[in-house]
């Protein structure tokens, strides 16, 4: 079976009404397109949204595997869980000012599937979407209502 990953972009207010269509989406991949690898970010709202939803998800589905992927090299010394989390080879000689943009790239460069909450054309979370809708990977938008891929 191929291994077919996801990751995720969205506003750092995304609303936490969309939990149960996130989670829809997730389970979707799952069990219909076999994903069961997913990468995640930590800079806001919908990161944390997804991070939990991951978390949750692995419960009933155990052969899922999901990372957070850090931007930064943590230094331990904050007192945070890093058990699920990844730094990428290469981020380390990224000058912080760039960080987020590298491992966004790296995300979109390491997944086939993005799932995404973006209601506004401006932002890091939009720029990365259309960067990912340029790749041709499979994009959902939760907030996209027709349902239709980009």
């Amino acid at each position: 079976m191929n291994k077919n990953t996801c990751c995720f972009f969205g506003h750092r207010d995304t609303p936490s009404e969309i939990s149960d269509k996130l989670k829809r989406a997730i389970i979707d991949l799952i069990e219909n397109k076999s994903v069961d690898s997913f990468y995640v970010g930590n800079q806001g709202g919908f990161d944390n949204m997804v991070r939990n939803t991951l978390k949750k998800l692995k419960i009933k589905y155990p052969h899922i595997n999901y990372a957070v992927v850090l931007a930064y090299m943590p230094t331990g010394a904050d007192g945070k869980d890093y058990s699920d989390t990844i730094y990428p080879d290469g981020l380390e000689n990224v000058p912080p000012k760039f960080a987020i943009d590298r491992r966004n790239r790296w995300l979109i460069d390491n997944s086939d599937y993005v799932i995404a909450y973006i209601n506004r054309s401006y932002g890091g979370a939009a720029k990365f979407y259309e960067l990912a809708v340029k790749k041709k990977k499979y994009v959902i938008n939760l907030y996209d209502t027709t349902g239709a891929q980009p």
